[in-house]
Protein backbone atom coordinates (compact mmCIF):
# COMPACT_ATOMS: atom_id res chain seq x y z
CA UNK A 1 0.00 0.00 0.00
CA UNK A 2 1.09 3.58 -0.58
CA UNK A 3 -0.62 4.55 2.67
CA UNK A 4 1.74 5.28 5.57
CA UNK A 5 0.94 2.60 8.13
CA UNK A 6 2.85 4.25 10.98
CA UNK A 7 1.18 7.63 10.50
CA UNK A 8 -2.23 5.99 10.11
CA UNK A 9 -1.63 4.03 13.32
CA UNK A 10 -0.64 7.19 15.18
CA UNK A 11 -3.63 9.08 13.82
CA UNK A 12 -5.93 6.20 14.71
CA UNK A 13 -4.58 6.07 18.25
CA UNK A 14 -5.01 9.82 18.69
CA UNK A 15 -8.58 9.87 17.40
CA UNK A 16 -9.47 6.78 19.44
CA UNK A 17 -8.19 8.38 22.63
CA UNK A 18 -10.33 11.47 22.03
CA UNK A 19 -13.32 9.29 21.17
CA UNK A 20 -12.87 7.15 24.27
CA UNK A 21 -12.66 10.20 26.51
CA UNK A 22 -15.84 11.76 25.13
CA UNK A 23 -17.82 8.52 25.17
CA UNK A 24 -16.66 7.41 28.59
CA UNK A 25 -17.55 10.77 30.07
CA UNK A 26 -21.06 10.18 28.76
CA UNK A 27 -21.09 6.59 30.04
CA UNK A 28 -19.84 7.59 33.48
CA UNK A 29 -22.50 10.26 33.65
CA UNK A 30 -25.20 7.69 32.89
CA UNK A 31 -23.80 5.28 35.49
CA UNK A 32 -23.69 8.05 38.10
CA UNK A 33 -27.35 8.84 37.35
CA UNK A 34 -28.26 5.16 37.79
CA UNK A 35 -26.33 4.87 41.08
CA UNK A 36 -28.03 7.94 42.53
CA UNK A 37 -31.56 7.47 41.15
CA UNK A 38 -32.24 3.87 40.04
CA UNK A 39 -30.10 1.70 42.30
CA UNK A 40 -26.87 -0.26 42.36
CA UNK A 41 -28.59 -3.61 41.79
CA UNK A 42 -29.93 -2.54 38.40
CA UNK A 43 -26.49 -1.20 37.48
CA UNK A 44 -24.95 -4.53 38.48
CA UNK A 45 -27.38 -6.46 36.26
CA UNK A 46 -26.70 -4.23 33.25
CA UNK A 47 -22.98 -3.52 33.55
CA UNK A 48 -21.86 -6.90 34.85
CA UNK A 49 -24.31 -9.57 33.69
CA UNK A 50 -25.66 -8.17 30.39
CA UNK A 51 -22.47 -6.50 29.17
CA UNK A 52 -20.64 -9.73 29.97
CA UNK A 53 -23.03 -11.54 27.62
CA UNK A 54 -22.32 -8.96 24.91
CA UNK A 55 -18.55 -9.07 25.32
CA UNK A 56 -18.56 -12.88 25.37
CA UNK A 57 -20.49 -13.19 22.11
CA UNK A 58 -18.60 -10.46 20.25
CA UNK A 59 -15.14 -11.43 21.45
CA UNK A 60 -15.47 -15.15 20.76
CA UNK A 61 -17.10 -14.51 17.38
CA UNK A 62 -14.76 -11.98 15.81
CA UNK A 63 -11.51 -11.49 17.73
CA UNK A 64 -9.61 -14.44 16.26
CA UNK A 65 -10.96 -13.97 12.73
CA UNK A 66 -10.17 -10.25 12.69
CA UNK A 67 -6.60 -10.68 13.97
CA UNK A 68 -5.86 -13.48 11.52
CA UNK A 69 -7.35 -11.56 8.59
CA UNK A 70 -5.24 -8.48 9.38
CA UNK A 71 -2.09 -10.58 9.36
CA UNK A 72 -3.05 -12.40 6.16
CA UNK A 73 -3.85 -9.16 4.38
CA UNK A 74 -0.44 -7.77 5.31
CA UNK A 75 1.80 -10.76 4.62
CA UNK A 76 -0.07 -13.22 2.38
CA UNK A 77 -1.64 -11.08 -0.35
CA UNK A 78 -0.36 -13.49 -2.97
CA UNK A 79 -1.97 -16.42 -1.14
CA UNK A 80 -5.18 -14.96 0.24
CA UNK A 81 -7.66 -13.16 -2.03
CA UNK A 82 -10.07 -10.42 -0.97
CA UNK A 83 -12.95 -12.78 -1.71
CA UNK A 84 -11.58 -15.26 0.83
CA UNK A 85 -11.07 -12.50 3.39
CA UNK A 86 -14.64 -11.27 3.01
CA UNK A 87 -15.99 -14.82 3.23
CA UNK A 88 -13.93 -15.34 6.37
CA UNK A 89 -15.26 -12.15 8.00
CA UNK A 90 -18.86 -13.29 7.45
CA UNK A 91 -18.12 -16.39 9.49
CA UNK A 92 -18.42 -14.12 12.53
CA UNK A 93 -22.18 -13.92 12.01
CA UNK A 94 -22.59 -17.70 11.87
CA UNK A 95 -20.33 -18.23 14.87
CA UNK A 96 -22.22 -15.64 16.90
CA UNK A 97 -25.59 -17.15 15.97
CA UNK A 98 -24.31 -20.59 17.00
CA UNK A 99 -22.99 -19.26 20.32
CA UNK A 100 -26.25 -17.52 21.17
CA UNK A 101 -28.07 -20.73 22.14
CA UNK A 102 -25.61 -22.04 24.77
CA UNK A 103 -24.87 -18.54 26.09
CA UNK A 104 -28.55 -17.64 26.48
CA UNK A 105 -29.27 -20.93 28.22
CA UNK A 106 -26.38 -20.31 30.61
CA UNK A 107 -27.36 -16.71 31.33
CA UNK A 108 -31.01 -17.59 31.90
CA UNK A 109 -30.70 -20.88 33.81
CA UNK A 110 -27.17 -21.50 35.14
CA UNK A 111 -25.96 -18.16 36.46
CA UNK A 112 -27.09 -16.81 39.82
CA UNK A 113 -30.71 -15.66 39.79
CA UNK A 114 -31.85 -12.05 39.66
CA UNK A 115 -34.64 -10.79 41.92
CA UNK A 116 -38.18 -11.61 40.79
CA UNK A 117 -38.97 -7.93 40.27
CA UNK A 118 -36.35 -7.74 37.50
CA UNK A 119 -36.72 -11.25 36.04
CA UNK A 120 -38.99 -10.38 33.08
CA UNK A 121 -36.83 -7.40 32.10
CA UNK A 122 -33.66 -9.46 32.46
CA UNK A 123 -34.95 -12.26 30.19
CA UNK A 124 -35.99 -9.78 27.50
CA UNK A 125 -32.63 -8.02 27.75
CA UNK A 126 -30.69 -11.27 27.31
CA UNK A 127 -32.48 -12.06 24.04
CA UNK A 128 -32.12 -8.45 22.87
CA UNK A 129 -28.38 -8.36 23.58
CA UNK A 130 -27.83 -11.64 21.70
CA UNK A 131 -29.78 -10.36 18.68
CA UNK A 132 -27.91 -7.05 18.74
CA UNK A 133 -24.57 -8.91 18.60
CA UNK A 134 -25.65 -10.87 15.52
CA UNK A 135 -26.85 -7.68 13.84
CA UNK A 136 -23.63 -5.81 14.65
CA UNK A 137 -21.47 -8.56 13.12
CA UNK A 138 -23.39 -8.31 9.84
CA UNK A 139 -21.36 -5.14 9.26
CA UNK A 140 -18.03 -6.73 10.20
CA UNK A 141 -16.78 -7.04 6.61
CA UNK A 142 -17.17 -3.29 6.07
CA UNK A 143 -15.47 -2.58 9.40
CA UNK A 144 -12.54 -4.76 8.32
CA UNK A 145 -12.21 -3.03 4.95
CA UNK A 146 -12.28 0.37 6.65
CA UNK A 147 -9.52 -0.73 9.01
CA UNK A 148 -7.27 -2.13 6.28
CA UNK A 149 -7.60 0.97 4.10
CA UNK A 150 -7.00 3.31 7.05
CA UNK A 151 -10.41 5.02 7.14
CA UNK A 152 -9.54 6.29 10.61
CA UNK A 153 -11.94 9.22 10.77
CA UNK A 154 -14.80 7.03 9.53
CA UNK A 155 -14.22 4.59 12.39
CA UNK A 156 -14.26 7.33 15.00
CA UNK A 157 -17.28 9.10 13.51
CA UNK A 158 -19.41 5.97 13.30
CA UNK A 159 -18.34 4.74 16.74
CA UNK A 160 -19.35 8.10 18.16
CA UNK A 161 -22.72 7.88 16.43
CA UNK A 162 -23.17 4.35 17.78
CA UNK A 163 -22.52 5.45 21.38
CA UNK A 164 -24.71 8.55 21.07
CA UNK A 165 -27.69 6.60 19.73
CA UNK A 166 -27.42 4.04 22.52
CA UNK A 167 -27.05 6.67 25.24
CA UNK A 168 -29.80 9.00 24.00
CA UNK A 169 -32.38 6.22 23.64
CA UNK A 170 -31.51 4.77 27.05
CA UNK A 171 -31.78 8.13 28.82
CA UNK A 172 -34.97 9.08 26.97
CA UNK A 173 -36.71 5.92 28.24
CA UNK A 174 -35.27 5.90 31.77
CA UNK A 175 -35.96 9.55 32.51
CA UNK A 176 -39.59 8.88 31.63
CA UNK A 177 -39.83 5.74 33.78
CA UNK A 178 -36.96 4.64 36.03
CA UNK A 179 -38.57 1.25 36.72
CA UNK A 180 -37.89 0.01 33.14
CA UNK A 181 -34.14 0.72 33.09
CA UNK A 182 -33.25 -2.83 31.98
CA UNK A 183 -35.83 -2.71 29.17
CA UNK A 184 -34.32 0.62 28.13
CA UNK A 185 -30.84 -0.91 28.08
CA UNK A 186 -32.00 -3.72 25.79
CA UNK A 187 -33.85 -1.44 23.35
CA UNK A 188 -30.86 0.91 23.21
CA UNK A 189 -28.55 -2.02 22.35
CA UNK A 190 -30.76 -3.06 19.43
CA UNK A 191 -31.04 0.50 18.12
CA UNK A 192 -27.27 1.03 18.23
CA UNK A 193 -26.62 -2.22 16.32
CA UNK A 194 -29.03 -1.17 13.57
CA UNK A 195 -27.23 2.18 13.45
CA UNK A 196 -23.91 0.41 12.86
CA UNK A 197 -25.30 -1.58 9.90
CA UNK A 198 -27.01 1.39 8.24
CA UNK A 199 -24.08 3.76 8.69
CA UNK A 200 -21.36 1.33 7.58
CA UNK A 201 -23.12 0.15 4.42
CA UNK A 202 -24.41 3.65 3.71
CA UNK A 203 -20.89 5.07 3.71
CA UNK A 204 -19.43 2.40 1.46
CA UNK A 205 -22.36 2.69 -0.94
CA UNK A 206 -21.51 6.37 -1.32
CA UNK A 207 -17.75 5.80 -1.36
CA UNK A 208 -17.75 3.06 -4.02
CA UNK A 209 -20.09 5.06 -6.24
CA UNK A 210 -17.81 8.11 -6.12
CA UNK A 211 -14.66 6.00 -6.40
CA UNK A 212 -15.93 4.40 -9.61
CA UNK A 213 -16.54 7.85 -10.99
CA UNK A 214 -13.02 8.87 -10.00
CA UNK A 215 -11.51 5.85 -11.78
CA UNK A 216 -13.56 6.64 -14.88
CA UNK A 217 -12.19 10.17 -14.84
CA UNK A 218 -8.62 8.90 -14.49
CA UNK A 219 -9.07 6.53 -17.42
CA UNK A 220 -10.26 9.27 -19.78
CA UNK A 221 -7.58 10.93 -21.81
CA UNK A 222 -7.32 14.62 -21.14
CA UNK A 223 -9.33 14.31 -17.92
CA UNK A 224 -12.71 15.83 -18.60
CA UNK A 225 -13.05 19.24 -16.83
CA UNK A 226 -16.71 18.51 -16.17
CA UNK A 227 -15.95 15.27 -14.35
CA UNK A 228 -13.07 16.94 -12.51
CA UNK A 229 -15.47 19.57 -11.18
CA UNK A 230 -17.92 16.93 -9.98
CA UNK A 231 -15.35 15.64 -7.49
CA UNK A 232 -14.87 17.71 -4.37
CA UNK A 233 -11.44 18.29 -2.85
CA UNK A 234 -12.44 16.00 0.04
CA UNK A 235 -13.28 13.19 -2.37
CA UNK A 236 -10.03 13.61 -4.29
CA UNK A 237 -8.18 13.37 -0.97
CA UNK A 238 -10.14 10.24 -0.05
CA UNK A 239 -9.22 8.53 -3.34
CA UNK A 240 -5.48 9.28 -3.20
CA UNK A 241 -3.31 6.18 -2.80
CA UNK A 242 -6.34 3.92 -3.24
CA UNK A 243 -5.25 2.26 -6.48
CA UNK A 244 -5.50 -1.14 -4.78
CA UNK A 245 -9.07 -0.65 -3.50
CA UNK A 246 -10.65 -3.84 -4.89
CA UNK A 247 -14.40 -3.21 -4.66
CA UNK A 248 -16.57 -1.90 -7.48
CA UNK A 249 -19.96 -2.79 -5.97
CA UNK A 250 -21.29 -2.76 -2.44
CA UNK A 251 -22.57 -6.33 -2.90
CA UNK A 252 -18.95 -7.53 -3.16
CA UNK A 253 -18.70 -7.12 0.61
CA UNK A 254 -21.25 -9.92 0.97
CA UNK A 255 -20.11 -13.58 1.12
CA UNK A 256 -19.71 -15.50 -2.12
CA UNK A 257 -20.37 -12.50 -4.39
CA UNK A 258 -16.81 -11.64 -5.49
CA UNK A 259 -15.35 -14.03 -8.06
CA UNK A 260 -12.79 -16.29 -6.39
CA UNK A 261 -10.50 -18.54 -8.43
CA UNK A 262 -9.37 -20.48 -5.39
CA UNK A 263 -11.20 -22.15 -2.54
CA UNK A 264 -14.09 -20.43 -0.78
CA UNK A 265 -11.93 -20.16 2.36
CA UNK A 266 -8.14 -19.90 2.63
CA UNK A 267 -6.60 -22.91 4.39
CA UNK A 268 -3.61 -21.05 5.85
CA UNK A 269 -5.89 -18.28 7.09
CA UNK A 270 -8.11 -20.83 8.82
CA UNK A 271 -5.07 -22.43 10.49
CA UNK A 272 -3.94 -19.06 11.83
CA UNK A 273 -7.52 -18.30 12.91
CA UNK A 274 -7.72 -21.54 14.91
CA UNK A 275 -4.53 -20.56 16.72
CA UNK A 276 -6.06 -17.22 17.61
CA UNK A 277 -9.32 -18.91 18.67
CA UNK A 278 -7.57 -20.91 21.36
CA UNK A 279 -5.62 -17.85 22.39
CA UNK A 280 -8.72 -15.65 22.32
CA UNK A 281 -10.77 -17.88 24.60
CA UNK A 282 -8.02 -17.87 27.20
CA UNK A 283 -7.43 -14.14 26.87
CA UNK A 284 -11.14 -13.47 27.28
CA UNK A 285 -11.21 -15.51 30.48
CA UNK A 286 -8.31 -13.46 31.78
CA UNK A 287 -9.98 -10.19 30.77
CA UNK A 288 -13.47 -10.93 32.08
CA UNK A 289 -12.62 -13.62 34.62
CA UNK A 290 -13.79 -11.70 37.67
CA UNK A 291 -17.19 -11.11 36.07
CA UNK A 292 -17.56 -14.82 35.38
CA UNK A 293 -16.68 -15.60 38.99
CA UNK A 294 -19.25 -13.04 40.16
CA UNK A 295 -21.92 -14.42 37.87
CA UNK A 296 -21.38 -18.13 38.41
CA UNK A 297 -20.94 -18.11 42.20
CA UNK A 298 -22.75 -16.03 44.83
CA UNK A 299 -19.49 -14.40 45.96
CA UNK A 300 -20.93 -10.88 45.69
CA UNK A 301 -24.46 -9.50 45.52
CA UNK A 302 -25.56 -7.45 42.50
CA UNK A 303 -25.13 -4.33 44.63
CA UNK A 304 -21.54 -5.29 45.47
CA UNK A 305 -20.95 -6.22 41.85
CA UNK A 306 -22.13 -2.75 40.83
CA UNK A 307 -19.75 -1.16 43.36
CA UNK A 308 -16.86 -3.20 42.01
CA UNK A 309 -17.84 -2.42 38.42
CA UNK A 310 -18.07 1.33 39.07
CA UNK A 311 -14.66 1.38 40.76
CA UNK A 312 -13.21 -0.88 38.07
CA UNK A 313 -14.49 1.45 35.34
CA UNK A 314 -13.12 4.52 37.08
CA UNK A 315 -9.84 2.78 37.74
CA UNK A 316 -9.67 1.62 34.13
CA UNK A 317 -10.11 5.08 32.65
CA UNK A 318 -6.48 5.16 31.54
CA UNK A 319 -6.83 1.68 30.02
CA UNK A 320 -10.01 2.58 28.16
CA UNK A 321 -9.05 6.11 27.15
CA UNK A 322 -5.39 5.64 26.33
CA UNK A 323 -3.99 2.12 26.56
CA UNK A 324 -6.58 0.26 24.47
CA UNK A 325 -6.47 2.67 21.47
CA UNK A 326 -2.67 2.62 21.58
CA UNK A 327 -2.63 -1.19 21.80
CA UNK A 328 -5.00 -1.57 18.84
CA UNK A 329 -3.01 0.84 16.67
CA UNK A 330 0.30 -0.71 17.78
CA UNK A 331 -0.95 -4.21 16.92
CA UNK A 332 -2.01 -3.02 13.48
CA UNK A 333 1.38 -1.32 12.95
CA UNK A 334 3.45 -4.33 14.02
CA UNK A 335 1.40 -6.77 11.90
CA UNK A 336 2.03 -4.57 8.85
CA UNK A 337 5.75 -4.05 9.61
CA UNK A 338 7.15 -7.33 11.03
CA UNK A 339 6.69 -10.68 9.26
CA UNK A 340 5.65 -13.57 11.48
CA UNK A 341 7.56 -16.41 9.85
CA UNK A 342 10.92 -14.68 9.26
CA UNK A 343 13.56 -14.00 11.91
CA UNK A 344 14.30 -10.34 12.56
CA UNK A 345 17.89 -10.54 11.30
CA UNK A 346 16.54 -11.74 7.93
CA UNK A 347 14.05 -8.89 7.54
CA UNK A 348 14.76 -5.36 6.17
CA UNK A 349 17.03 -3.70 8.81
CA UNK A 350 15.36 -0.30 8.48
CA UNK A 351 11.90 -1.70 9.22
CA UNK A 352 13.22 -3.73 12.16
CA UNK A 353 14.99 -0.71 13.67
CA UNK A 354 11.86 1.38 13.25
CA UNK A 355 9.74 -1.31 14.92
CA UNK A 356 12.24 -1.53 17.80
CA UNK A 357 12.17 2.25 18.23
CA UNK A 358 8.36 2.33 18.16
CA UNK A 359 8.16 -0.47 20.76
CA UNK A 360 10.70 1.30 23.01
CA UNK A 361 8.82 4.60 22.85
CA UNK A 362 5.45 2.94 23.40
CA UNK A 363 6.70 1.17 26.51
CA UNK A 364 8.19 4.40 27.81
CA UNK A 365 4.95 6.34 27.24
CA UNK A 366 2.46 3.83 28.65
CA UNK A 367 4.57 2.83 31.66
CA UNK A 368 4.98 6.52 32.54
CA UNK A 369 1.20 6.99 32.38
CA UNK A 370 0.76 3.93 34.58
CA UNK A 371 3.20 5.33 37.14
CA UNK A 372 1.31 8.64 37.18
CA UNK A 373 -1.99 6.84 37.83
CA UNK A 374 -0.44 4.71 40.58
CA UNK A 375 1.11 7.77 42.26
CA UNK A 376 -1.87 10.11 42.29
CA UNK A 377 -4.51 7.40 42.77
CA UNK A 378 -3.41 6.77 46.36
CA UNK A 379 -4.30 10.32 47.46
CA UNK A 380 -7.29 11.14 45.24
CA UNK A 381 -9.34 7.92 45.21
CA UNK A 382 -11.73 9.07 47.95
CA UNK A 383 -12.21 12.50 46.36
CA UNK A 384 -13.02 11.08 42.93
CA UNK A 385 -15.45 8.48 44.25
CA UNK A 386 -17.26 10.97 46.48
CA UNK A 387 -17.76 13.35 43.56
CA UNK A 388 -18.97 10.45 41.43
CA UNK A 389 -21.38 8.56 43.68
CA UNK A 390 -21.98 10.77 46.70
CA UNK A 391 -21.38 10.22 50.41
CA UNK A 392 -23.49 7.05 50.61
CA UNK A 393 -21.43 5.41 47.89
CA UNK A 394 -18.06 5.90 49.65
CA UNK A 395 -19.41 4.98 53.11
CA UNK A 396 -17.49 2.09 54.64
CA UNK A 397 -14.28 2.72 52.71
CA UNK A 398 -14.57 -0.27 50.35
CA UNK A 399 -14.76 1.74 47.09
CA UNK A 400 -11.72 3.81 48.10
CA UNK A 401 -9.67 0.72 48.93
CA UNK A 402 -10.68 -0.90 45.64
CA UNK A 403 -9.63 2.11 43.60
CA UNK A 404 -6.29 2.53 45.39
CA UNK A 405 -5.31 -1.07 44.72
CA UNK A 406 -6.62 -0.79 41.19
CA UNK A 407 -4.05 1.92 40.51
CA UNK A 408 -1.30 -0.68 40.88
CA UNK A 409 -3.13 -2.86 38.37
CA UNK A 410 -3.18 0.10 35.93
CA UNK A 411 0.62 0.21 35.90
CA UNK A 412 0.89 -3.51 35.19
CA UNK A 413 -1.90 -3.30 32.62
CA UNK A 414 -0.08 -0.54 30.72
CA UNK A 415 3.00 -2.72 30.27
CA UNK A 416 1.20 -5.98 29.59
CA UNK A 417 -0.97 -4.55 26.82
CA UNK A 418 1.98 -3.45 24.69
CA UNK A 419 4.37 -6.34 25.33
CA UNK A 420 1.73 -9.03 24.85
CA UNK A 421 0.25 -7.22 21.85
CA UNK A 422 3.66 -7.10 20.17
CA UNK A 423 4.16 -10.79 20.87
CA UNK A 424 0.77 -11.64 19.36
CA UNK A 425 1.53 -9.54 16.27
CA UNK A 426 4.90 -11.17 15.55
CA UNK A 427 4.58 -14.77 16.76
CA UNK A 428 4.36 -17.67 14.33
CA UNK A 429 1.42 -20.08 14.45
CA UNK A 430 3.58 -22.59 16.35
CA UNK A 431 4.64 -19.97 18.90
CA UNK A 432 1.02 -18.89 19.33
CA UNK A 433 -0.01 -22.49 19.99
CA UNK A 434 2.80 -22.78 22.55
CA UNK A 435 1.65 -19.63 24.29
CA UNK A 436 -1.92 -20.93 24.29
CA UNK A 437 -0.76 -23.68 26.65
CA UNK A 438 0.86 -21.08 28.92
CA UNK A 439 -2.30 -18.95 28.74
CA UNK A 440 -4.35 -21.96 29.81
CA UNK A 441 -2.25 -22.21 32.97
CA UNK A 442 -2.62 -18.46 33.56
CA UNK A 443 -6.39 -18.66 33.05
CA UNK A 444 -6.95 -21.54 35.45
CA UNK A 445 -4.65 -19.96 38.04
CA UNK A 446 -6.44 -16.63 37.70
CA UNK A 447 -9.89 -18.11 38.24
CA UNK A 448 -8.73 -20.16 41.24
CA UNK A 449 -6.90 -17.17 42.74
CA UNK A 450 -9.93 -14.93 42.17
CA UNK A 451 -12.21 -17.30 44.05
CA UNK A 452 -9.75 -17.90 46.92
CA UNK A 453 -8.58 -14.29 47.36
CA UNK A 454 -12.12 -12.92 47.12
CA UNK A 455 -13.16 -15.23 49.92
CA UNK A 456 -10.28 -13.89 52.04
CA UNK A 457 -10.12 -10.18 51.11
CA UNK A 458 -13.55 -9.54 49.56
CA UNK A 459 -13.81 -7.65 46.25
CA UNK A 460 -10.17 -6.49 46.60
CA UNK A 461 -9.20 -10.12 46.01
CA UNK A 462 -10.17 -9.77 42.36
CA UNK A 463 -7.58 -7.00 41.96
CA UNK A 464 -4.88 -9.02 43.76
CA UNK A 465 -5.50 -11.99 41.44
CA UNK A 466 -5.45 -9.73 38.40
CA UNK A 467 -2.11 -8.16 39.42
CA UNK A 468 -0.50 -11.58 39.93
CA UNK A 469 -1.82 -12.74 36.57
CA UNK A 470 -0.63 -9.68 34.65
CA UNK A 471 2.81 -9.78 36.24
CA UNK A 472 3.20 -13.41 35.10
CA UNK A 473 2.18 -12.51 31.55
CA UNK A 474 4.55 -9.52 31.49
CA UNK A 475 7.49 -11.70 32.51
CA UNK A 476 6.72 -14.17 29.72
CA UNK A 477 6.22 -11.60 26.95
CA UNK A 478 9.28 -9.51 27.89
CA UNK A 479 11.39 -12.68 27.88
CA UNK A 480 10.16 -13.37 24.34
CA UNK A 481 10.96 -9.81 23.19
CA UNK A 482 14.44 -9.89 24.72
CA UNK A 483 15.28 -13.15 22.94
CA UNK A 484 13.94 -11.82 19.65
CA UNK A 485 16.10 -8.68 19.64
CA UNK A 486 19.19 -10.08 21.38
CA UNK A 487 20.96 -11.19 18.13
CA UNK A 488 20.61 -7.64 16.78
CA UNK A 489 22.08 -6.01 19.90
CA UNK A 490 18.83 -4.06 20.35
CA UNK A 491 16.76 -3.81 23.53
CA UNK A 492 13.38 -2.04 23.28
CA UNK A 493 12.63 -3.08 26.88
CA UNK A 494 14.81 -0.20 28.08
CA UNK A 495 11.67 1.88 27.56
CA UNK A 496 10.33 0.42 30.82
CA UNK A 497 12.82 2.55 32.76
CA UNK A 498 11.34 6.08 32.98
CA UNK A 499 14.54 7.78 34.19
CA UNK A 500 15.85 9.17 37.47
CA UNK A 501 14.45 12.69 37.02
CA UNK A 502 10.90 11.56 36.35
CA UNK A 503 11.06 8.84 39.03
CA UNK A 504 12.30 11.25 41.66
CA UNK A 505 9.63 13.79 40.77
CA UNK A 506 6.92 11.11 41.12
CA UNK A 507 8.10 10.22 44.62
CA UNK A 508 8.11 13.90 45.66
CA UNK A 509 4.64 14.50 44.12
CA UNK A 510 3.17 11.37 45.70
CA UNK A 511 4.41 12.30 49.17
CA UNK A 512 3.16 15.90 48.82
CA UNK A 513 -0.34 14.85 47.76
CA UNK A 514 -0.58 12.21 50.49
CA UNK A 515 0.49 14.75 53.14
CA UNK A 516 -2.31 17.14 52.11
CA UNK A 517 -4.97 14.45 51.57
CA UNK A 518 -7.06 15.68 54.54
CA UNK A 519 -6.76 19.37 53.65
CA UNK A 520 -9.63 21.45 52.27
CA UNK A 521 -10.86 20.23 48.90
CA UNK A 522 -9.60 23.29 47.04
CA UNK A 523 -6.12 22.99 48.57
CA UNK A 524 -6.03 19.25 47.96
CA UNK A 525 -6.93 19.67 44.27
CA UNK A 526 -4.51 22.58 43.81
CA UNK A 527 -1.62 20.53 45.24
CA UNK A 528 -2.52 17.68 42.90
CA UNK A 529 -2.75 19.93 39.86
CA UNK A 530 0.61 21.57 40.58
CA UNK A 531 2.24 18.20 41.25
CA UNK A 532 0.83 16.81 38.02
CA UNK A 533 2.26 19.69 36.01
CA UNK A 534 5.61 19.22 37.72
CA UNK A 535 5.65 15.51 36.81
CA UNK A 536 4.71 16.18 33.19
CA UNK A 537 7.39 18.86 32.93
CA UNK A 538 10.08 16.58 34.35
CA UNK A 539 9.04 13.80 31.95
CA UNK A 540 9.20 16.12 28.96
CA UNK A 541 12.60 17.41 30.09
CA UNK A 542 13.98 13.90 30.59
CA UNK A 543 12.68 12.67 27.22
CA UNK A 544 13.15 15.68 24.98
CA UNK A 545 13.96 13.55 21.94
CA UNK A 546 10.67 11.67 22.16
CA UNK A 547 8.71 14.91 22.62
CA UNK A 548 10.35 16.38 19.50
CA UNK A 549 9.61 13.17 17.56
CA UNK A 550 5.96 13.25 18.64
CA UNK A 551 5.68 16.90 17.63
CA UNK A 552 7.26 16.09 14.27
CA UNK A 553 4.66 13.41 13.51
CA UNK A 554 1.85 15.60 14.82
CA UNK A 555 2.80 18.29 12.32
CA UNK A 556 3.11 15.79 9.47
CA UNK A 557 -0.33 14.32 10.01
CA UNK A 558 -2.81 16.55 8.22
CA UNK A 559 -6.45 16.36 9.24
CA UNK A 560 -8.69 17.54 6.44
Amino acid sequence: MARNVLESSLLGAGFSIIFQILCRILTFGINAYIVRNVGREVLGIMNVRLLLLESTLLFLSREAINRAALSANSQQRDKCSWAQLINQMWLTVLICAALCAPCLYSWLHWLSNVDAIYKAQYEFACYAVALSCVLELMAESTVFVAQVFCFVKLKILLNTLHILVRSVIFLWIVIGDQSVAIYAFAIAQLASSITIIVSQYGFFHYYIKRFNRFKLQQSRKGKSPRTQAELTSWERTMFEHMEDFPFTRLSEMLPGVTENKGAFFNKELQTLTLSFVKQGVLKHILTEGEKYVMSVSPVLSFSEQATYDVVNNLGSMAARFIFRPIEDSAYFYFTQTISRDIKLDKQPPERVRQACSVLHNLLLAVSSIGLLACTFGQSYSHTVLQMYGGDDFVAGGLPQSLLQWHCLAIYLLSINGITEGYMFATNTSREIDKYNFIMAIFSISFLVLSYILTGIFGPVGFIFANCINMLSRILYSTYHIRLQYQPLALNPLLGLWPGKLFGGTLIFAGCSCFWYRNAALGTHLAIGFASGLLCLGSWALAHRDLVRLAWKYARRIKIE
